[in-house]
C-alpha cells in the first residue's frame, strides 16, 4: 500500500470520527424499558382477547347455559313489549315502543273475579277481574327492571369502593371494610325492610333499598381480587413509568380481577327479583295495583285461601322460571371465565 493511500484512510478516519454526533442525557436504558413494557401491554391485551374468546367458546358448549339464555331472551322480549312505552318530556309524552303483547290492559277489570283459565283468560282472571297472564306479562317489565337496575348500580358502587380500599389500602381500606361490616352485621332482607319503612314505597325507593344492602358484596369481593393481582409485574411496571393510580386501578387491575363480579352479578338478578318478590307480598313493594309479580301474589293471597289456585301460581311460576334461567347463565358464566378449565385443557382436559 501507497503512503498516499494510507494518508488518505486516516483522513477519512479522522473525518468520520469528526463527523459522529455524541448524545448525552439520553437513557436507553429506560427506552429498552419503555418498549418491554409496551409489548408487554400488548402481549397482556392480546392475551385478553385470547382468554375472552375461550370464554365465549366454552359458554356456548354449556347446554344448560344456553337454555337458560334462551329463556332470559324470550322474557325480556316479552317484558319489552307487553305494552306500549311510552316517556315524558318537556311536558309531552312520546312513545318510544308502540307494541302491544298482552292481550288485555291490566288495569281494567274484564269479567267477574277469579276466573279458571279459559281460552280467553288462559291464566284465568284476579280477584277484581283482571286478565292474570297480561300481569304476569307486564309484571316482567317491572321484575326485570327492578333486577337489572339495582344489580347494574350495586356494581357501580361497590366496584369502585372496593377497589379503592384494595390498592390504597390503609385508612382507606379500614373505613370502607368497616362500613361494609356494620352492613354485613344486619340480615339482607330484613335491612331492605327497614329502609323501605324508612323511604316508603314506590319503585325507586326499592331499588335504592336494594342498592344499598347490595354493593357490600362487590366492594368485599373485588377487594380480594385487587390484594391479589396489584403486586403483579405489569402493575409494578406502570407504577415505575409514572402511570396515574387511577389509570392503574381501572384499567390495568380491575379487568383482570373483575370476573368473579361479572359472575355475581349476574346470580344476583335472580336474587334481587326473588327479594323484590318478597318485599311486594310483604306489602312492602310496589304501589297496590301495580303488575309486578310480588304484589300480583300479594293481592292474591286471601283467593288462594278460598281455593282460586290460578291467581298465584301462574305469577310464582313466572318467579321460579326466572330464577332458574338467570342460575343457569351465571353458572355457565362461572364454568366459562373459570382459570381451572385452562389448566385443564393445558393438562390433557382433565380437572
Amino acid at each position: 500500500m501507497s503512503t498516499e493511500d494510507t494518508t488518505s484512510d486516516g483522513a477519512r478516519a479522522r473525518t468520520s470520527r469528526r463527523g459522529r454526533i455524541r448524545v448525552t442525557g439520553f437513557d436507553s436504558a429506560a427506552v429498552r424499558d419503555r418498549e418491554t413494557f409496551s409489548a408487554d401491554r400488548t402481549g397482556i391485551s392480546g392475551a385478553a382477547a385470547n382468554r375472552r374468546t375461550k370464554a365465549w367458546n366454552r359458554f356456548k358448549q354449556n347446554r344448560s347455559a344456553i337454555i337458560g339464555l334462551a329463556i332470559l331472551a324470550f322474557m325480556v322480549f316479552i317484558a319489552v313489549f307487553a305494552r306500549p312505552i311510552q316517556v315524558s318530556l318537556l311536558g309531552e309524552g312520546f312513545v318510544i315502543q308502540p307494541f302491544q303483547l298482552a292481550p288485555h290492559n291490566t288495569d281494567t277489570n274484564l269479567v267477574a273475579g277469579n276466573q279458571p283459565p279459559s281460552a280467553e283468560h288462559p291464566f284465568g282472571t284476579s280477584d277484581l277481574g283482571r286478565d292474570i297472564m297480561s300481569q304476569v306479562m307486564v309484571g316482567a317489565r317491572f321484575s326485570l327492571a327492578i333486577g337489572v337496575i339495582a344489580v347494574g348500580l350495586a356494581v357501580g358502587i361497590g366496584v369502585p369502593l372496593g377497589a379503592i380500599a384494595g390498592y390504597y389500602g390503609g385508612w382507606v381500606d379500614e373505613a370502607v371494610m368497616r362500613l361494609v361490616d356494620i352492613l354485613y352485621a344486619f340480615p339482607f332482607l330484613v335491612l331492605a325492610i327497614v329502609i323501605i319503612a324508612i323511604l316508603g314505597q314506590g319503585f325507586w325507593n326499592m331499588i335504592a333499598a336494594l342498592v344499598i344492602v347490595g354493593w357490600i358484596g362487590y366492594a368485599r369481593l373485588i377487594r380480594g381480587e385487587i390484594l391479589s393481582v396489584k403486586e403483579n409485574e405489569y402493575v409494578m411496571a406502570a407504577k415505575a413509568l409514572g402511570a396515574r393510580d387511577r389509570s392503574i386501578i381501572f384499567r390495568h387491575i380491575v379487568p383482570n380481577a373483575i370476573a368473579p363480579v361479572i359472575v355475581q352479578a349476574t346470580l344476583a338478578v335472580g336474587t334481587i327479583v326473588l327479594a323484590a318478590a318478597a318485599l311486594g307480598f310483604l306489602g312492602l313493594g310496589l304501589q297496590p295495583g301495580t303488575p309486578e309479580w310480588g304484589t300480583i301474589l300479594s293481592e292474591g293471597r286471601e283467593a288462594v285461601i278460598r281455593g282460586y289456585w290460578w291467581v298465584t301460581t301462574f305469577p310464582g311460576l313466572a318467579i321460579v322460571v326466572f330464577v332458574l334461567a338467570v342460575n343457569l347463565v351465571g353458572d355457565g358464566i362461572r364454568d366459562a371465565l373459570d382459570p381451572q378449565d385452562e389448566v385443564g385443557e393445558q393438562e390433557g382436559g382433565f380437572r
